[in-house]
């Protein structure tokens, strides 16, 4: 079967980030891969697939399932030993879904061939298929984390290791790892960010001829794709015998003591994690060397390697925007100009000097207020007295809140889940996911004699299959309601408010939640953030918080009632946690009309029933009391108990207030005895 022509890397109009980077890999797979980031519609995809066909033919062992080079096999080949005879196939382009279970990647034990012919052996995976040719994952960013981990893992070692169900296997994994992804659908933890290689963000031109020459392009494709790919058959052929000939310099360029010594210097620059950016940095940099034909590595090199290996590194709180100012990164390489310049080598040529300074001030969320009043009360009281957003107290690393039970949601790091990608609790015959191999054995061979086995292959009959049972943790949707009325704007409650939300948020990033804002004040509640998956919105929602008027905490609940439902009905498998933030002192009931007293008590019972009504939903709550001062009316407590959940203290937040309160109890145990 004849595939179907690919668009032609060199018709790719714009783009040229992008393209450097991924030729760069192309020379040298050991750069570590590279993550493109960009919005919908901008050829992300076109262009990762566009590589595969530049890749220069790979001489393989013939009938070796893991594509072993005749010249050096791996002795460690599952299929080893190897014969002599070789031949030659194209390298490979291999997409990852982002279904994929772990068996896809990995590879597994060869179930077929376990049931009938009763011997352990290996089925490869994803990673085998894509040894020496290129992994390609659409949609990074949304991949289960364990397999992120997984297939980078790989790419960083060049090998893949699977131990599971009998079976030790390690083979050759050596691949050009690709991943897409588009910022709106969440970003990936920094963690992972930083074992991609390089990174470049793409965007949609906004200049008419750029965008009026990729239109005609893709329709020229479209109406004849083999006659367009023979219009520039040449031009590919030209780059691919460029890739063949930087890939056979790129081990002989030299780099010089001063460009390494400025390498170094600019990832001290931009403070940096660790020392994989300087390698990444430094492989990248001969790369480039040997991509322009040259011997040695200049400061031109480091510099167009220091654009694509570090914006994504600087990125240290998870809701950091990655990127580098032009500014910063030239004053960084002036500095580290003096560096490079200490041995006798040619000193390089500085930068020219900007107009500098210009305040380095982020454009992310609204502008803090300096001064000013904030001090507007509100006119005849009806309306809300806006404050000015406090600026939250320092984040901190917040306890676990999870759902009780065992759901069946998305997978995460939350609560207890059954899931497919975790780990197998025990056996059963009637659920579960995947066959468990050893059970199913177990289960038909005391029947052989009877079923008249005589050769080597089990005879199996359908009640013997056995499924796995397996637990694991999952996402599940956060629901804040905050308080923002006149009671809790205090400039000093908010804050600690604000830092709390803001650590919870981070929390609910780091364990794969779906998040969203209620906010109450003056008349009404406000859904400020529609559920998403994309918590750095909510956390910039947050940051804005503007606070003032009576308290409507019914209308709030309300509110949370209907998103729940809402929710559930979208999601059905999703739990819903409610994190309720407030002081508990309603002012607002839900029927206008009662003045006094007899309006205070009808807010504090229709808050109550309106917390009843969340309960009815089934959600999980939690009541984070934020009453503060010598009284205490202890209003929190009584809505936690309607909503069937704990209250906690603003303190009682914080994973480190939480264990010192245990060791200080374990601590007086002996001395009280």
């Amino acid at each position: 079967m004849v595939a179907a022509p690919r668009f032609p890397f060199s018709a790719v109009v714009g783009h040229d980030d992008l393209r450097l980077a991924l030729l760069l890999n192309a020379v040298h797979p050991r750069i570590g891969g590279v993550l493109v980031r960009g919005e919908k519609g901008t050829a992300k995809s076109t262009v990762v697939r566009a590589l595969a066909s530049l890749l220069p033919p790979l001489d393989v062992v013939a009938d070796c399932r893991f594509g072993c080079d005749p010249a050096g096999p791996d002795p460690q080949c599952p299929d080893a030993p190897h014969g002599s005879a070789a031949t030659q196939r194209p390298a490979q382009l291999v997409e990852l879904p982002v279904g994929a279970t772990e068996d896809r990647l990995t590879g597994s034990l060869d179930l077929e061939r376990a049931l009938t012919e009763g011997v352990r052996a290996f089925q490869p995976g994803l990673l085998a298929a894509a040894h020496r040719g290129v992994l390609y994952v659409d949609e990074v960013n949304l991949l289960h984390d364990h397999l992120v981990d997984l297939l980078l893992d790989a790419a960083a070692m060049g090998r893949a290791h699977v131990e599971r169900e009998g079976v030790s296997v390690t083979h050759p994994a050596s691949f050009l790892l690709v991943g897409t992804m588009n910022p709106e659908e969440g970003e990936l933890r920094p963690q992972l960010l930083d074992r991609f290689g390089l990174t470049v963000h793409v965007a949609a031109s906004r200049d008419v001829d750029t965008r009026t020459e990729v239109v005609r392009r893709r329709l020229a494709f479209e109406a004849d794709p083999a006659g367009f790919a023979a219009q520039w058959a040449d031009a590919d052929a030209e780059l691919a015998e460029r890739i063949r000939a930087a890939r056979d310099r790129v081990r002989h360029v030299a780099l010089p003591d001063a460009e390494l010594r400025r390498i170094s210097a600019l990832c001290a620059a931009f403070d940096v994690d660790g020392m994989r950016a300087d390698l990444v940095l430094a492989r990248t940099a001969v790369a480039h060397a040997a991509w322009r034909g040259a011997d040695a590595v200049t400061e031109a090199d480091v510099e167009a390697a220091a654009r694509l290996a570090l914006p994504h590194r600087r990125r240290r709180d998870p809701f950091d925007e990655p990127g580098m100012a032009e500014d910063q990164l030239e004053q960084a390489l002036a500095e580290a100009a003096e560096h490079a310049g200490d041995d006798g080598d040619e000193p390089p040529e500085g930068p020219d000097d900007g107009p500098g300074g210009g305040g380095g001030q982020s454009p992310d969320g609204p502008t803090e207020p300096t001064g000013g009043s904030g001090a507007d009360e509100g006119g005849d009281g009806r309306a809300p007295a806006d404050k000015p957003p406090a600026a939250p107290t320092p984040a901190f690393r917040a306890r676990l809140l999870e759902v009780p039970g065992l759901g069946e949601g998305a997978p995460g790091r939350r609560s207890r889940s059954r899931s497919r990608s975790g780990r197998t609790t025990r056996p059963s015959a009637v659920e579960g996911h995947g066959v468990h191999v050893a059970a199913t054995l177990a289960a038909a061979a005391p029947h052989q004699l009877a079923r008249g086995r005589s050769g080597p292959g089990l005879v199996l009959r359908p009640g013997d299959l056995r499924r796995g049972i397996r637990e694991g943790r999952e996402g599940n949707l956060v629901l804040f309601a905050v308080d923002a009325s006149g009671s809790m704007a205090a400039r000093e409650r908010m804050s600690a408010v604000s830092g709390a939300v803001l650590s919870l948020l981070r929390d609910a990033y780091q364990r794969r939640d779906k998040v969203g804002v209620v906010t109450f004040r003056g008349g009404s509640a406000e859904l400020a953030l529609p559920p998403t998956s994309s918590v750095d919105v909510a956390a910039a929602r947050m940051r804005g918080l503007r606070t003032g008027g009576r308290t409507p905490l019914a209308d709030g609940l309300l509110q949370v009632q209907r998103v729940v439902q809402r929710e559930r009905t979208r999601d059905p498998q999703r739990r819903a946690l409610v994190v309720l933030l407030t002081d508990g002192k309603a002012t607002v009931p839900v029927q206008s009309g009662l003045s006094g007293r007899d309006r205070a008590q009808r807010a504090v019972d229709d808050a109550l029933r309106a917390a009843g009504l969340v309960a009815s939903t089934g959600a999980a709550s939690v009541v984070v009391d934020c009453e503060s001062g010598m009284v205490r009316l202890g209003l929190a407590a009584r809505l936690a108990a309607a909503l069937g959940g704990p209250c906690l203290r603003l303190e009682e937040l914080s994973a480190e207030n939480v264990a010192g309160v245990v060791r200080a109890v374990r601590d007086e145990r002996p001395r009280a005895a």
